[in-house]
């Protein structure tokens, strides 16, 4: 029997789906490539193998011709390439493609519809920034607002016409419409994280600090960064600082998912360059928090398993690698009880999940630092959690979704007379 053909598309290489392309590659699950632009293929062609191009309709880097649609520009700018590359790749293998698989915005599919016969597989992180949330404090301006609502039409529009869409979380899926929930699907992507490298809670060695650390890509308001440093300001003036270290692993000057950086922009006027630098002036007992930046990964991983306690507020989001991260590798996690962080951490099992109460947060780091065995026991389970989404384990899933989705291309229009409407949009 022939494998499935299937194409992962991103003009970003590598993405959160290049390990599942190469896994099921390797494994023997599916004949899978990865189309992306052509300097992120010459950059990692020489590493792999299975690597495809497509040429954008124009420049898809910096703004577009129009602020307010400018994702509906690029989005057509890159659609219109991968279209043509696809057929291409079809002629040369002389077969057709089974599933294209299309990040929304950045593999943009919109203009696939009925011009291949492959299942259109589009992968949506969330509908809009809007969808997503962000704190009151800092609010998006009009041209946000507005902007926000072409990226909805974009995306409500894929789930519309794919053949399936794939979100990263329940909570992604809860932002999108109740109408057009049904046509989207619920898996986190797969890793591939080694086993850590640090010792149990149980065995600390005597006279080390105790290491509390945020970590995430960005240091912004939308992961919980105001609320380390708020937490860690506190602790400094209450006498809970003593032989602790803090650390705040992320890149500070990192786009964010929220407006907090517009918003210092236009209190300082360029005097705090910031979001880090603003909570450092308000929080000045924060001075104490070490701030390595952006890390080469041996370097980031290294560091995760030094850290005895995360803090993990998360504001708003719908599925982070970062916590992925320091779960798999064992890392003891305090959390926010909302949003997507309980489908990754069960309370009082890999973890501990709070309500957003600063006192609660502060009573359960001092019972944590006080309760080393505990700490173990959360870091075991933690590990546990990492292995359940290993790409090993993760990848027939993903490959069942793609098989869901071919069914739905294959499936036949059911005649009026029949009292059935066809499950999809679109018909072979």
């Amino acid at each position: 029997m022939q494998k499935p053909l299937i194409v992962f598309v991103g003009a970003v290489y590598p993405s959160q789906y290049s390990l599942l392309c190469s896994h099921m590659r390797a494994s023997g699950m599916a004949d899978s490539w990865f189309m992306t632009t052509p300097g992120h293929k010459a950059n990692h062609e020489k590493d792999c193998d299975h690597l495809l191009s497509f040429q954008p309709d124009g420049n898809i880097v910096g703004p577009q011709s129009y602020y307010y649609s400018s994702k509906v520009e690029r989005s057509a700018r890159i659609c219109r390439g991968v279209l043509k590359a696809l057929k291409e790749f079809e002629k040369a293998q002389e077969r057709r493609i089974d599933v294209v698989v299309a990040h929304s915005l950045w593999g943009a599919p919109n203009w696939l519809y009925d011009e291949l016969d492959a299942a259109i597989v589009s992968y949506i992180e969330f509908p809009s920034y809007r969808a997503h949330g962000c704190d009151a404090a800092y609010p998006p301006d009009e041209a946000q607002r507005l902007a926000d609502r072409n990226t909805e039409m974009l995306h409500f529009h894929q789930v519309l016409c794919s053949d399936l869409t794939i979100v990263p979380s329940a909570h992604a899926r809860s932002m999108f419409p109740p109408l057009l929930q049904d046509k989207i699907a619920v898996q986190f992507e797969g890793f591939d994280i080694q086993p850590p490298l640090r010792a149990s809670a149980l065995d600390a060695t005597p006279g080390q600090p105790f290491t509390i650390a945020f970590s995430a890509r960005d240091l912004s308001s939308a992961k919980g960064f105001e609320t380390y440093m708020r937490l860690v300001d506190r602790m400094v003036r209450e006498g809970d600082a003593e032989n602790t270290r803090f650390i705040a692993i992320g890149d500070h000057q990192a786009a964010t998912y929220g407006y907090e950086q517009q918003w210092v922009e236009r209190r300082y006027g360029g005097k705090v360059t910031s979001f880090r630098d603003h909570l450092l002036k308000v929080h000045p007992g924060a001075q104490v928090v070490e701030f390595p930046g952006r890390l080469p990964y041996a370097e980031f991983a290294a560091m995760l398993g030094g850290v005895d306690l995360f803090l993990y507020p998360l504001r708003h989001g719908v599925a982070n690698w970062g916590l992925m991260e320091i779960l798999a590798r064992g890392g003891c996690v305090i959390g926010t009880n909302w949003g997507f962080l309980p489908e990754l951490v069960q309370n009082d099992v890999n973890g501990l999940l709070l309500p957003d109460n600063d006192d609660a947060w502060i009573a359960a780091i001092r019972a944590l630092r006080a309760d080393p065995a505990r700490r173990a026991r959360y870091s075991q389970a933690a590990q546990e959690t990492g292995k359940k989404y290993h790409i090993s384990n993760i990848a027939p899933r993903f490959m069942a979704l793609f098989e869901r989705a071919m069914g739905q291309r294959r499936a036949p229009l059911l005649a009026p007379e029949q009292g059935t409407l066809p499950a999809g949009p679109r018909s072979a």
